[in-house]
Order: C-alpha cells, then structure tokens, then sequence
C-alpha cells in the first residue's frame, strides 16, 4: 500500500502550518479548562467519552494543518470529521442533535468526495501525494485542469468552511455540540477549511485566472451578508452566533480573495497585505467567536435554555459572563479598540489601496466589496446590541433567569483568557501584524523579502504602525475623551440635588417583562428592510369574548429558510425519487440479478468489439 500511493509522510513545519498550530492549541486550552465545569453533573461514561473525544479531535485539527501528504491530510481531515460528528451529537437522546449530527455529516462528506476527486487528479498528473511534488507538477498542468482542480478544492473546503450556499448545516450543527465543542468547531475547525484553500489553492496549485479570486471575492460577500442577516432574525442565542461564523468565514475570504486577484495583477505587496489581514481576521475571530460560545454555555448551563425571549436581567446575577460577553459582542462588530476592529480595518484597506492602485472594472468590484465589509460591520454591531440587551439587561422574562447563578470556576477562567486576548491582539497590532505578513509572504512567494523596505514601509507606514494607525494611541483618545465626558457632567451636575424616580412606565401601574422590548421587535425594522429575501410571514389567531372585545390574541411571525426550501430540500427529493425508483429494480429476485449480471457482460463484449 505505501509504494502504491507513494507515501513519505512527514509533518510541515513552514510559517503557514506554525500559525494555524498555534490558533488551534490557542483556544483549545481555554475550551479544555471550560469544560471541566460544563461537564460536571455529567454521568463518568459521559465525561470520560467528552474528554477522550475531545483530545482526538484536537489531536486530528493539529494534524491536518502539519501532514506533508495528501493521502495523510485525508485520513487526518476525515478522522476530525467523524469525531466532530460524534460530539454534535454528544446529548444522544436529543432528536434535534441527531438530526443535526446526520444533516453535518452528509454535507462534510459530500465536501470531501469533491477534496478527493481533486487529490486524485493530481496524484493521477504527478504520481505522488507528498506535497513539494504535487506543487511541482501542477506548474505544467493544463489550464482546464487547474480550472477543474480549483472549483473542486473550492466546494470541498467551502462546504467545511460553511460558505454560501454551502453553509446549510452550520446553523444546525453548532448549537447542538456541547458549548465547549462549539467553541472549537466555529472558532478553529472551520478555519482548517481555510487552511486547506490557501495550501492547495494559492500554494501547491497557484492562482491560474482572475476569475479565481473574483468568484471568492463574490461567494465571500454573500457569505457576509446572508450570514449577519441571518443572525439578526435569530432568537436562539448560540444559532445567531453560527450565522455569525458564516459572515465572519466570508470576512476571512475577502481577505483571501483580494489576495489572489492581487497576485493576477502583478501586485505582490498588496497580495500579501490582503492575505495577512485576512490571516489576522482569522484568528482574531477564533478569538472572539470562542468566547461568545463559551458565554453562551454559561447562560445556557445556567438557565437551561438559549431562547432569548426567555433570559433577561442576567448581568446582575452573572456579571463575569455578561462583560465577557460584552467584549466579545464589541470585538465582533469591529469597536476599537479590540482585535476584530483590527483585522476589519486592515481588510478595508487592502480594498482601498486596491481602489488606488486597480483599474477599469476593478475599481467599481473593489469598491462594492469594500461597502459590503462596512455594511456588514454595522448589521453584525445591531445585532450584538441586541443579543446583549435582550439576554443580560432590563428583567428577567422568567423563573430560570430570576434563579440564576454564576457559572464555575473554571468556565470563568477560560471566558477570562479570551477576553484578555481581544484586547491583547488589539492593542499589540503592529507586531502581531508583522509576524502574519511574514506568514502570507511564505505563501505569496514572491521576490520580496519579508522585511524589505517597501514592504516594510507599505505595511506599517512612516509612523511605524499598521497604516499609520497606532491602537494604543486610538485607546488612549477613546480613554480621553470618555474622561472628558466624566468630567463635563460632574461639573455640570456638581452641587445639584440628585432626584430619584422610577422608570417612566408610559402610565401602566406596574412594569413586567411583559412590557420589555423583544428580540422580535427589535428585529422588525431588518426584517421588513430585507423582505425581498427573507421572505417573511405571519400567523395570527384571536379568540373574542364578543364582537369588540379580543380574550386572547396569539401572533407569530416567521422567515422563509430560502436555501433549504429552494435548494436543499428538492435535491433532496429528487435524490429520494431516484431511490424509489432504485428499489422497483431490486426486488430481491436472485434470476433478475443473473439477468443483470448477463445483460451487462454482453454490453461489455459488444462495447469492446466497437471501440
């Protein structure tokens, strides 16, 4: 078996394979040191299969970003498939999780028989998986087969990564994993689809054709913006968060694709620019994503429930959670200065110093990617006010929430480190930055030295800092200009009698939470704004005491799942309707088999005799 595939398998070692190293043992540290509170109360059967998964599916992540062989990153990437599998569907007994466990699986493989089909087309070419050679050898493959290479590596890791319309079962899969996994699936698993698009596409295969980088360009500005509008219908607090890893894996991809049409253009600095902030994006939302899942463990360990309509009031009773939570809702929607503001930044630049430097129709394609990043920055910061308003502030919408508690100790300390690290990878850009280009650089490949002076000039600008933008010095006006605010209203209030009076209640005689602001409410403006795809509809039930007079009156309003209503489901019908029609031809009839088995040899013969 070793001579037939050629197998000489080693573990890398270069600049790209170190980077995502460190970003999976990043947050899988934390995740680790998370679960020891999560999973208490846990049968010993039940822990011991958490904790013995999870070390496999760490374990597999770190190989499938190292192996130096294609047949070897296969074996890797399907282990940590099967044991991510095993782990949505940790709670057995739920038939959501099943269900979900099933819709993930089916869709993972179907990426990885197009990865396959794509490995062996180059093993086929270059009679080897080892990945110097395949890199080789694709120099002389023809243009249709790198085209064909490219589209098949796209939809295998862009069905990992959960791209549109690939993403189907990422809203599925993530909440149903315990929280912990959850944290690991969105924050680096779904990265290592990331890994595989720059080894195998920009690395070992070499961009071929603009329309390469163009169609990234595009499915990553759907990607942002379905996924962030998605989010914002959401209610189910850790599914709004798996939206949000579809539009922040389309935010990577902006980054990756302006890198790959920079490289058409014969712009090395720019392409390794726009692939470093994509880089950097990448592990700032690992960072911050891991965080949010970890929050929302919490509240979920603590209330039972992930409904959002039904928390509220829960940052006086679980503050460590809620201002975690709060710097990981201001890090993902891009507020200086935290590491998301960073990286989103650093991408908008890469599309204006492309608006410069481009010509022609570049210019306008530049521009309205630059415009969907902004808009989808200021979607993503309306739904975080009210993911954070609606769950931790105003009062408790029931029991649950009025009892809660602080979560352990150890769930605390691994929300704690990641919120240190969003501030940490926002205040410490400028020599983090420079390590990622030297990252992107090792791919780019091209003939400038990673610290020579024009690339060193572009990147980091006269000042010495990431495009002349000093994060310190942006905290240090922020810290400023809060301090003067302070002070204007102390002295504007000094020696005034301060009054105190209940919250005006529009003239009801008590408040309840019956009276607070929804989560459905809040989302009305979006949903009426984006009804063109939404497709949103209502049911209304009212019984009356009489004419004039409504008892009760029952009001539901809905979207329309557009990609699994007009995607999904007739593929999936029309793969049933195929079945059925299989099984009339199998009717367990031994003669019709031999029927078969002969009707088939005579057609080989007559074939044969023709050609």
């Amino acid at each position: 078996m070793t001579r037939l595939f050629n197998l000489n398998i080693s573990f890398l070692r270069d600049p790209l394979s170190l980077f995502f190293v460190f970003t999976i043992l990043l947050i899988s540290l934390p995740s680790a040191v998370y679960s020891v509170g999560y999973l208490k109360g846990q049968t010993a059967r039940k822990i011991f299969y958490g904790w013995s998964m999870f070390l496999v599916f760490v374990a597999s992540m770190l190989c499938v970003v190292t192996v130096n062989n294609a047949f070897a990153f296969l074996i890797a990437w399907e282990i940590m498939s099967l044991v991510s599998y095993f782990l949505v569907i940790f709670d057995n007994r739920s038939e959501r999780a099943v269900n979900a466990g099933i819709i993930y699986l089916v869709m993972t493989h179907v990426g990885t028989a197009f990865i396959i089909a794509a490995f062996l087309i180059m093993y086929a070419h270059a009679g080897s998986f080892n990945f110097s050679i395949l890199r080789a050898a694709c120099q002389t493959f023809p243009p249709h087969t790198k085209n064909l290479l490219f589209l098949f590596l796209l939809i295998g890791f862009g069905t990992k990564a959960g791209i549109v319309p690939l993403h189907i079962w990422l809203p599925y899969a993530h909440p149903q994993a315990p929280s912990h996994i959850s944290s690991l699936m969105s924050g680096v698993m779904i990265k290592t689809a990331i890994y595989g698009i720059v080894r195998f596409i920009i690395f070992i295969l070499g961009v071929n054709a603009f329309w390469w980088g163009n169609l990234v360009l595009i499915l990553a500005v759907f990607s942002c913006l379905i996924g962030v509008i998605y989010a914002l219908m959401e209610h189910d607090l850790k599914k709004l968060l798996a939206y949000h890893s579809v539009e922040n894996i389309g935010i990577i991809l902006l980054g990756v694709g302006a890198s790959m049409v920079f490289l058409k253009l014969n712009m090395p600095l720019l392409s390794v620019f726009a692939l470093a902030a994509g880089l950097y994006h990448l592990i700032n939302h690992a960072i911050f994503k891991g965080l949010l899942f970890l929050c929302a463990g919490s509240v979920y360990n603590a209330t039972g429930t992930r409904d959002m309509e039904k928390l509220g009031g829960l940052i006086k009773k679980m503050p460590v959670t809620a201002f975690c939570f709060l710097l990981g809702a201001m890090a993902i929607s891009a507020l200086p200065p935290l590491n998301g503001f960073v990286s989103e930044w650093l991408t908008l630049q890469a599309f204006f110093a492309g608006l410069l430097n481009a010509t022609g129709g570049f210019k306008i394609f530049f521009a309205l990617c630059a415009a969907a990043l902004a808009l989808t920055g200021g979607l993503a910061a309306a739904c975080f006010v009210k993911a954070f308003g609606i769950t931790f502030l105003a009062m408790p919408r029931s029991i649950k929430a009025q009892e809660v508690r602080e979560t352990a100790f150890s769930m605390k300390a691994g929300m704690i480190f990641l919120s240190v690290l969003t501030v940490v990878f926002g205040l410490a850009a400028a020599p983090i930055f420079k390590i990622i280009a030297a990252v992107a650089q090792s791919v780019i490949s091209s003939e400038i030295p990673v610290m020579d002076s024009s690339l060193h000039d572009f990147m980091l600008g006269p000042s010495g800092n990431v495009l002349s933008l000093s994060m310190p010095l942006v905290t240090i006006v922020l810290l400023a200009i809060m301090a003067i605010a302070a002070l204007l209203v102390f002295a504007l209030s000094c020696g005034r009698t301060v009054k105190k009076c209940g919250t005006w209640d529009c003239g009801y005689y008590a408040l309840t939470s019956r009276n607070e602001y929804t989560a459905t409410a809040f989302s009305k403006p979006f949903r009426i704004a984006f009804s063109f795809f939404l497709l949103p509809y209502r049911k209304t039930e009212k019984i009356r005491e009489s004419f004039y007079h409504v008892r009760h009156f029952k009001y539901e309003t809905h979207t329309t799942p557009v990609f699994k209503k007009y995607v999904y489901i007739p593929i999936v019908t029309l793969i049933l309707t195929i079945a059925r029609f299989m099984r009339k031809i199998q009717p367990g009839s031994i003669h019709l088999y031999i029927a078969y088995i002969f009707a088939t040899i005579v057609t080989l013969i007559v074939f044969m005799k023709v050609f």
